[in-house]
């Protein structure tokens, strides 16, 4: 079955893309959280979708595919936005890494796929750093103020260059991976 809970959990996360645009700009005072609200809410059925489909053996081949689309869509259109409310060259030049290595290497993992080495370039445990860095600088630059003293904004632009730093070095090691299939 393709549409099962998990996939269904991913197209939702989908449909909250268009929600987030359309809020992030819609003239209301407190847009920027009720967009954070969205994007954290969003992210969780990500985790959800993932334990599900493991948990009650729901895994598709729909879903594998879809599931990264989904996550990439989200993050790159998030960046995007943030870049375009803070055109500043510190922010968008992480940013500009972050989307660089993600096409990077969903290109290599294409290309290792095509060659039947898909596996070579899986998912480290790197890459699971760096995108946890990745989505906390997001929900820090998207809700880009103070809470209760705590400056929100500063906190995500140190962790959005942890998360470019780890985004270049994952880049390095995926490549590090395929590069004996560079080779032939």
């Amino acid at each position: 079955m393709i549409l099962n809970i998990p996939t269904i959990l991913t197209l939702l996360r989908i449909a909250c893309i268009p929600i987030i645009i359309i809020v992030f700009y819609w003239p209301i005072e407190d847009s920027r959280m009720w967009c954070t609200i969205i994007f954290v809410i969003a992210s969780f059925t990500d985790w959800v979708d993932g334990f599900l489909a493991r948990k009650l053996n729901l895994q598709t081949a729909f879903g594998a595919f879809l599931d990264p689309v989904a996550d990439k869509l989200m993050v790159v259109i998030i960046l995007v936005l943030i870049v375009q409310a803070d055109p500043a060259v510190y922010i968008a030049l992480p940013v500009a890494i972050i989307i660089g290595r993600e096409v990077t290497i969903a290109s290599l993992r294409e290309w290792m796929a095509e060659i039947g080495q898909r596996s070579v370039v899986k998912v480290s445990q790197l890459g699971k750093y760096k995108t946890g860095f990745q989505m906390f600088s997001i929900v820090c630059l998207l809700f880009n103020a103070d809470l209760y003293g705590v400056p929100v904004r500063g906190i995500g632009i140190v962790a959005i260059y942890v998360a470019a730093v780890l985004t270049l070095w994952s880049m390095w090691h995926y490549i590090q991976l395929a590069l004996p299939e560079f080779k032939k």
